[in-house]
């Protein structure tokens, strides 16, 4: 039994990677889309080619990879007794600000989808910086458990 839960815990942890991996790809491209988006006129040929772009982004790729972080990584959390560490403490509440920004860019694509984006290119240039920087805190205390 002992056997089969390890090597299970294995194949969780590695499902749970290949998930954040597509996540944190589509969480640093989504913003990137809205800066070239800003820069074309609404409802244009191009304008509706970014639409289309980020909303296949956001449900093809980034929305089903998040889901599956999130059930891998819980599942994990709880077959390892993780939840009990401050270093996952404190990676679980980064992961809840980077679920946030997903959610925020999310809106953000309905936003564009109706012509209705209020923000500069600049905005997102900016934003497109803070999914990179949680994933970096995260990984950090994932690997170095400094706490």
């Amino acid at each position: 039994m002992m056997m089969f839960l390890s090597n299970s815990i294995l194949w969780i942890k590695a499902f749970h990677v290949i998930s954040a991996i597509a996540w944190m790809a589509g969480m640093f491209y989504l913003p990137r889309l809205f800066v070239y988006h800003t820069e074309t006129t609404p409802g244009s040929a191009e304008s509706e080619r970014f639409k289309t772009m980020e909303r296949r982004l956001l449900r093809a790729i980034i929305n089903p990879a998040m889901i599956a972080t999130w059930v891998f990584g819980v599942t994990l959390a709880w077959l390892t007794a993780a939840y009990e560490e401050h270093w996952f403490q404190a990676k679980f509440a980064l992961v809840v600000v980077m679920s946030g920004l997903h959610g925020y860019l999310a809106g953000r694509v309905r936003a564009f989808a109706q012509d209705r984006n209020d923000k500069p290119a600049r905005f997102y240039r900016i934003l497109n910086e803070i999914p990179p920087l949680l994933m970096v805190f995260i990984v950090i205390l994932v690997i170095v458990q400094p706490f």
